[in-house]
């Protein structure tokens, strides 16, 4: 079956989340700009997530753009990725109006470890659909940068019980990692666009 559907539906979807959390931030009942330090933990979160939801985004746009078409097991797998996303306008309001306390740092950590396994999945799910002879299969290759996000995930998770700024420290850093323009995929498309077979 056809891949617009799902394209369409994800990026309403993801444009949603977004909205959910912008509505989400208050405005300060001052006019001074001292009436905005309250909000700050929940601005910096609100940009984290931001910057999350955008990066996941425009990694699915990637992933769907080296892929001919879907199946059953796509969209679900799909609908898995959506769902932990979801969650992220909850956990970061939570996270931001705890001023960064353990438990929310540590559920932020959850929310991102499981939104990563879900990408992992829908990412195998679209290789096993097109074979391991594909553009996509070739482009992820064992797909090194998403194994490292969830091993920093998973260390920081319990990390925030002890330290949650080096916990939401590790987070950046994998927003970081990703918000390096990955190439691959784009890389993969052209050689098979200039491949004269």
């Amino acid at each position: 079956m056809g891949k617009g559907r799902l394209e369409a539906f994800s990026d309403g979807v993801l444009a949603i989340i977004i909205t959910i959390m912008v509505l989400e931030l208050k405005t300060p009942s001052g006019s001074n700009l001292e009436s905005l330090r309250p909000l700050v933990p929940l601005l910096l979160s609100y940009v984290l997530s931001f910057i999350y939801v955008g990066i996941y985004w425009s990694n699915h746009h990637h992933l769907l753009a080296a892929s001919r078409n879907v199946d059953g097991r796509i969209l679900w797998a799909n609908l898995h990725l959506l769902f932990w996303l979801s969650l992220v306008p909850f956990i970061t309001r939570w996270m931001g109006e705890s001023h960064f306390a353990a438990r929310p740092v540590a559920l932020y950590g959850a929310v991102l470890l499981t939104a990563g396994v879900a990408y992992y999945i829908l990412a195998r799910a679209l290789v096993a659909h097109h074979g391991k002879g594909s553009t996509l299969a070739k482009a992820l290759g064992a797909d090194f940068k998403t194994l490292a996000s969830l091993a920093l995930y998973a260390a920081a998770i319990p990390l925030a019980f002890v330290e949650p700024r080096l916990s939401c420290a590790m987070y950046a850093l994998v927003a970081i990692l990703w918000l390096i323009p990955d190439r691959r995929i784009e890389r993969a498309m052209s050689e098979r666009a200039n491949d004269p077979a």
